[in-house]
């Protein structure tokens, strides 16, 4: 097919909400009428940029071609573990008919007005935004490069262009038997004009997209050639190990360095507003060194924060609170009886396998930065306004992430680490401890919801009501962002809009804020997470109530619905649902559409006589619309459910006296292997309009292992993480 080249049209809220999701959504609000997209077309800074990289054929950002070796593929969004290199090598591939062993990926300068994600309008990456914005883009982008080759072929060997074809970066005229590859055409198709039209494949041409492709960075990361952040080393660096007041919004009183000082290999210790710093060789002996300083703190203002407290004031404000409505719709006064719950979600932290770090050095003229971000532009940004060096002037190299999870949309650890090598003349490595990161995480918020509705004569909800109460990101992240009431629509994404047909509709948000000095972050799975665990354990509720099958239930309010149904059928019956089970042992099931796609998942459970919770078994289904790679699909399904059931398990951050309790993975611990369970994945084919896949694994997992609980014990959990104290058999005793 032929397609212009996009200008990408701006949508209304609904069709943000249906295709791009509330964190995309709060994003496009925010930014006005920037215009800063990746496009298949050259842009302003775009020559410019691939002269300085050698490139001798770049027809747009993404894409280099040199007079000999690989393509170069130039990847817009960042690669944290979610595939999204190999997705993204794929489209551009196709389209520009080469193979994956033909190309190499490289990292994106930051440049927003490049490589800015359109649904995001800035080089971020979150959401599950990137393959849902970008990939009709990538296509284009590789087939403005294809159709400037065959020009130039058709050119030099005077043939019409038409009669020329490509295959595996070769571009051949048949009648004539001439051939070239395109390292040999790559100058001259640099002089060829850009067309204002390209023909795209048919997908059923498709060599690349839609098939199981192998990662193109398992490789390197098997082999240990991969560079993360925290593998960087350069000439004259020093690693700084950073010690900063356990208190929230602590500061330093006072320290004595004599000892510290004497400790092998010292270069400096570095006072900061909040902690010290102290430089050395290698992490070791900077650790040692810090640990022999003597320091005084003054806790601040919020040593008598707590969680408990904390708990109390959500409650508190959800009963008495302002709100802001997000939907109200339908006749709210209908009689009938009332069902009511409320459901309580912890403080998270993010915890991801490489802790935050990042290699600065500060010079006169310009400041040099080796992270790895899903904000590189934040973090130039971030960097300039410390230096007071103006942005053309900080090189940010962006790195594969060890995990991100929301975590590295943060800047502070490059700001903290730009705040200690502006005190020295060398480069300064700083990698938080796991205690550090675990400790002085930007964390998840606390939410408390209350959730009602009046049922019908079957049971089923003919008014539902949704009341939820917790902090905002974006009033500290990106203040645009909000309403002009202040309201933020991440806080009720995937409640507000429900696949479910129920007449009368009201979800509204009391904000209760966190302390100043504890500012909290997107999480993954942003605002679908603790809202699909609410909605779909009400709705577990309800059928029970109702003495219904849960998954019947869920049919007959999604009759109207028929892909989300179909998603739910392949689930159940892939399971084998409504099979008789063992004492103990329960399935549960949770449905959900977030970032645009539809998902069911399926856990089965056994719960001991003394509460501990086992996943036997996880099945889940997905329509995410047209699907690049299956392989990804399943991998972010099921990475995202162990990621998800981590969450529900074990995981919380709990505040005493102003400081954080947890401190590494003894006591914040993750699912280990011998507790993972095989986890099935079905992939409901449909051309419909394409969703995320990120984050929908982890926002599907909380309550399809909660109603999984109930179905083996009888006891309904509404907080998390799931108390295994309330699960216990009392005919057990202390079996």
């Amino acid at each position: 097919m032929t397609l212009p080249i996009p200008d990408v049209a701006q949508p209304s809220r609904r069709a943000l909400l249906q295709t791009g999701g509330g964190f995309a959504l709060a994003f496009f609000l925010g930014v006005g009428s920037a215009r800063a997209t990746i496009s298949a077309r050259p842009q302003p800074g775009d020559a410019e940029l691939a002269a300085r990289e050698g490139a001798t054929f770049a027809p747009n950002a993404l894409i280099r071609i040199d007079r000999e070796g690989p393509v170069r593929l130039v990847m817009p969004n960042v690669e944290m573990g979610q595939g999204v290199y190999t997705t993204e090598a794929m489209l551009l591939a196709e389209e520009l008919d080469v193979g994956l062993d033909q190309v190499i990926v490289q990292h994106a300068p930051p440049i927003d007005a490049l490589y800015g994600t359109p649904l995001l309008k800035s080089q971020t990456t979150g959401g599950s935004t990137t393959v849902r914005a970008n990939w009709m883009i990538l296509r284009e982008a590789g087939a403005v490069a294809r159709a400037m080759l065959i020009s130039a072929a058709a050119e030099q060997w005077g043939v019409p262009a038409a009669e020329c074809v490509t295959k595996a970066g070769v571009v051949k005229h048949a009648a004539s038997g001439r051939s070239a590859t395109y390292n040999e055409l790559a100058e001259a198709a640099a002089r060829q004009q850009t067309p204002e039209k390209v023909g795209l494949k048919d997908p059923k041409d498709f060599k690349l997209v839609g098939k199981p492709m192998r990662r193109i960075d398992s490789p390197s990361k098997v082999d240990g050639s991969a560079i993360f952040g925290i593998d960087i080393r350069v000439p004259d660096m020093q690693v700084a190990y950073v010690i900063t007041c356990p208190t929230a919004g602590g500061t330093l009183k006072s320290v004595k360095e004599d000892e510290a000082r004497k400790q092998p290999g010292v270069k400096d210790v570095i006072r900061l507003p909040h902690g010290v710093a102290v430089t050395a060789p290698n992490y070791w002996a900077a650790k040692k060194a810090a640990e022999a300083l003597e320091i005084e703190w003054d806790h601040g203002p919020n040593v008598d924060f707590s969680t408990e407290g904390l708990f109390k004031a959500l409650d508190e404000a959800s009963r008495t609170g302002k709100a802001l409505v997000a939907r109200s719709d339908g006749p709210l006064d209908r009689k009938g009886k009332t069902i009511e719950a409320v459901y309580q979600h912890p403080i998270l932290a993010h915890a991801p396998m490489e802790p935050l770090n990042a290699v600065v050095h500060v010079r006169p003229d310009a400041c040099e930065i080796w992270v790895g971000s899903q904000v590189p532009t934040r973090a130039v940004g971030a960097a300039a306004k410390l230096t007071g060096l103006p942005e053309d002037k900080i090189i940010l190299h962006n790195q594969y992430l060890g995990g991100g999870f929301g975590r590295r949309l943060e800047v502070d650890s490059v700001e903290l680490a730009v705040n200690i090598a502006k005190q020295v003349p060398y480069p300064v490595k700083m990698i938080w401890s796991r205690e550090h990161d675990i400790r002085h995480d930007i964390p998840r918020t606390a939410y408390l919801d209350r959730v009602s509705a009046v049922v019908d004569d079957e049971g089923y909800p003919v008014v539902w009501k949704d009341r939820t109460c917790g902090a905002s990101v974006p009033k500290r992240w990106a203040p645009q962002m909000l309403r002009k009431d202040g309201f933020d629509a991440d806080l009720t994404e995937c409640s507000d809009e429900l696949s479910y047909d129920i007449p009368a509709f009201h979800v509204e948000w009391v904000p209760h804020d966190m302390p100043e000095a504890i500012p909290i972050g997107w999480w993954r799975g942003v605002g679908p997470t603790h809202n699909i665990f609410k909605v779909e354990g009400f709705v577990d509720e309800l059928a029970h109530a109702a003495g219904k099958d849960p998954v019947e239930f869920r049919r007959k309010m999604l009759t109207k619905n028929p892909r989300p149904l179909s998603v739910l059928n392949k689930a159940a019956e892939a399971i084998g649902w409504g099979e008789k089970l063992p004492p103990r042992v329960g399935r549960g099931v949770a449905f959900a559409s977030p970032f645009g796609s539809h998902v069911c998942a399926i856990a089965e459970v056994e719960v001991s006589p003394r509460g501990v919770i086992r996943i036997r078994r996880g099945v889940a289904a997905i329509d995410c619309g047209p699907v690049m790679n299956p392989n990804t699909v399943e991998a972010q399904i099921q990475g995202g459910l162990i990621f998800g059931w981590t969450m529900a398990l074990f995981n919380e951050i709990t505040f005493e006296k102003g400081a954080v309790k947890q401190s590494n993975f003894h006591d914040y611990r993750m699912m280990r292997l011998n507790e993972t369970p095989p986890i099935e994945v079905h992939i409901v084919k449909n051309e419909g309009p394409i969703g995320g896949m990120g984050e929908v694994g982890t926002a599907i997992a909380a309550p399809a292992l909660a109603n999984a609980v109930f179905a083996a014990t009888g006891v309904r959990l509404r907080r998390l993480p799931l108390d295994p104290r309330l699960l216990a058999d009392p005919k057990a005793g202390a079996a």
